[in-house]
């Protein structure tokens, strides 16, 4: 998962449905290992889904856990000071990574950052790259839609994400669906009802 300036860019590459439901899910709904490992620069573990000892994520936990997910993982992925996003690992059953897993997850976090860097590498200021950018899910849609929110509302476009993911929240939608009906304008927010 891709985040710069605190916001979700989107995501690089999935291995699979699950793994694509814990992103979407983390994008939606702003909480979630990635979105905290990011945030506390440091390594997130959630060994037991299910049954944690602290509820962390009460929107992302219910829907995780009923995709058969029963362990998150979340690892910063940084060069330096400089944040980029973070690595997100599951797995199917309940139990903390062993110490030679956990060295894996921060490598494999480090191998993450220096090939996002190489992929950005050809790419113009404020463009991102062609590498970067072939096979990855940035949501575009998303961020056009919550501009055209915060323009609706006379708001920020923080705050307009803000709103686009609590009406795909209790709308039971993805973002990214909520998003495409603002951007074809069959869904507005400056109506008393949107």
């Amino acid at each position: 998962m891709l985040i710069t300036n605190e916001v979700t860019r989107g995501t690089i590459c999935v291995t699979n449905d699950v793994s694509e439901l814990i992103e979407e899910l983390q994008f939606t709904l702003g909480e979630g290992p990635c979105i905290d490992a990011y945030d506390l620069r440091a390594p997130v573990t959630e060994p037991d889904l299910a049954a944690p000892i602290v509820a962390r994520w009460t929107a992302f936990t219910p829907p995780a856990v009923a995709a058969g997910v029963r362990a998150v993982f979340g690892f910063p992925i940084s060069v330096g000071t400089v944040r980029l996003g973070a690595l997100n690992l599951y797995r199917e059953h309940p139990g903390p990574l062993t110490a030679r897993q956990h060295s894996d997850a921060v490598l494999l976090a480090g191998a993450a950052a220096e090939m996002i860097i190489e992929m950005q590498a050809d790419a113009a200021p404020g463009a991102i790259g062609s590498g970067l950018e072939a096979g990855s899910n940035f949501r575009f849609v998303v961020h056009q839609a919550a501009g055209m929110i915060a323009v609706q509302l006379g708001i920020d476009v923080a705050d307009a994400l803000i709103r686009l993911r609590a009406y795909a929240f209790v709308d039971g939608a993805g973002v990214s669906d909520v998003a495409a009906e603002v951007v074809a304008r069959r869904l507005r927010f400056d109506q008393d009802e949107p």
